[in-house]
């Protein structure tokens, strides 16, 4: 067997037991795939064996890495890279981890984009006037913004998980996590109305969806993303936003309007209340600014 079959042999058991016995989502797999890749390619030059790295082989691929990743995106590779060669040592494979003792690249946490409540209306008002999907774009919009689900949540959120009557929704998030979230009074105006428009036409894969695409097929969250940019080019709104922008906003307005932490960690779904925390970072942004406003000594 040449090595860079050899070494996808090792790469394929691994992606296979992260999906079976540990149950990773897809798009967990997925990125982990390719961070491998990524370092399989890096040995085949030089047609060198998983095996066969030391610590020397892993710090020159990081460095090759540079130019091309973030820091951000260089921290996950070596997570990915750790993972896999603990996989490794604990099936025999290899002896030692030549990535255990490798310190992470430094990461500088950025605070998430926030849209302000202006700037979400502003939105939400552009998908309304957008043509045959503005019904449809504004229920979605206006549901992200209401519970602060992931983009991956809400494009497999189905027709049977969600009670307009009680006002709250089942959705299944990372790791298979089922929770409930609370929606508004505005967000149950809008997808009663869609739903009873929309309704009857579900066919074929998106049959059991709340928000299929066109086609009928599920919506991919790329195109989600492409949607919410859209609208917000429409209404004139230049920030960078990323495809958690309406999350990342749910949670620091509730903040801002004095919802206690662990509240926003359940609905948000956050395992570890440290990951919400980062909010407290946005919001202290925003309390500096109205003391520097309004206080005398400000």
């Amino acid at each position: 067997m040449k090595k860079n079959e050899e070494n996808s042999y090792y790469l394929e058991q691994f992606l296979n037991y992260i999906t079976v016995e540990k149950s990773m989502s897809a798009n967990s797999v997925a990125a982990y795939g390719r961070d491998l890749r990524s370092f399989l390619a890096f040995l085949e030059k030089p047609g060198r064996s998983v095996l066969k790295v030391d610590r020397e082989t892993i710090m020159q691929f990081f460095v090759s890495l540079r130019k091309k990743l973030s820091v951000a995106s260089m921290a996950r590779a070596l997570v990915s890279l750790r993972m896999f060669y603990r996989f490794l040592v604990t099936e025999g494979y290899v002896k030692e981890d030549p990535a255990a003792k490798l310190d992470s690249p430094r990461l500088s946490r950025e605070l998430p984009t926030v849209l302000t409540g202006a700037e979400v209306d502003a939105i939400i008002r552009e998908a309304s006037v957008s043509g045959k999907n503005g019904l449809r774009d504004t229920a979605m919009l206006e549901l992200l913004y209401s519970t602060g689900l992931r983009v991956s949540e809400l494009v497999n959120l189905r027709v049977d998980g969600v009670d307009l009557d009680n006002l709250y929704l089942r959705c299944i998030g990372k790791r298979n996590r089922e929770r409930l979230v609370p929606f508004g009074e505005r967000a149950k105006e809008l997808m009663d109305g869609y739903v009873r428009l929309s309704g009857k036409a579900r066919k074929g894969e998106g049959a059991g969806l709340i928000f299929p695409g066109s086609s009928g097929r599920k919506l991919s969250r790329s195109t989600v993303w492409k949607i919410i940019r859209k609208h917000a080019l429409s209404a004139g709104i230049k920030k960078e936003i990323g495809p958690h922008s309406f999350r990342h906003s749910f949670a620091t307005h509730m903040l801002e309007g004095g919802a206690d932490l662990r509240s926003i960690q359940e609905m948000l779904g956050h395992r570890d209340i440290s990951t919400t925390q980062i909010y407290t970072h946005v919001t202290t942004g925003h309390l500096k600014k109205v003391h520097k406003k309004f206080h005398p000594r400000g």
